[in-house]
């Protein structure tokens, strides 16, 4: 048998202000408690891995994940540039994605994006940036921020998951959209990404709402 998640302690306090401001997420994080450790690297191959999981499953994404992993050791702007797109398709990247991959890549090694340098800056210059790659949509970046370089407030409501999560944990009728879903997070500022992920955990969670 697997061993227990690590719980992420980190977010006790930021969780424990959300229960006492949004008493419905508080009843929930009594019966499931804290998310686990969660670490995104804050490079090129954090991105590679969240753009590799783009509209797939978990396990389907884990598996693709795992296979880039141990083709390209380190991940590497010129790791992945040595590959072709055979190579690519083989990992179970689609066609599109070796190719955003691959520029991103080519903007890496050029030095057109700097991660140093935007672990520096603000998240709207975050966002900003890393949208304007190609395959670079506004929840990837969003998911950059809040598990690469761990941002505080940051709420991916384009996240079907934290949709559905939500949904559960307000009994409301319906999934809220993206925009009924970043008002319902206003609550949650200025904590939002503790927010989002007890979410993401309370939505596998057998003690969870349904």
């Amino acid at each position: 048998m697997d061993p227990a998640p690590q719980q992420d302690t980190r977010l006790k306090a930021a969780l424990d202000a959300l229960a006492e401001a949004d008493p419905a997420l508080g009843r929930a994080y009594a019966a499931c408690g804290l998310p686990p450790v969660r670490k995104a690297e804050a490079g090129f191959g954090g991105l590679v891995n969240m753009i590799a999981a783009q509209q797939l499953s978990k396990q389907a994404a884990g598996a693709i994940v795992q296979r880039i992993r141990e083709r390209l050791d380190p991940v590497t702007p010129a790791a992945f540039l040595a590959l072709s797109e055979d190579d690519a398709r083989a990992l179970g990247l689609s066609r599109p994605k070796y190719r955003y991959l691959t520029g991103l890549a080519e903007q890496v090694a050029s030095g057109a994006l700097d991660f140093d340098w935007l672990a520096e800056q603000d998240d709207q210059t975050v966002l900003k940036h890393l949208t304007a790659q190609k395959g670079v949509g506004v929840w990837t970046a969003e998911i950059f921020l809040l598990f690469a370089l761990e941002r505080p407030d940051v709420f991916p409501a384009q996240d079907l998951a934290l949709q559905e999560s939500a949904r559960r944990i307000h009994a409301l009728d319906a999934r809220p959209d993206t925009k009924q879903m970043r008002d319902i997070a206003e609550l949650w500022r200025p904590y939002r990404s503790a927010a989002a992920r007890f979410l993401w955990h309370a939505y596998r969670h057998p003690g969870a709402p349904t």
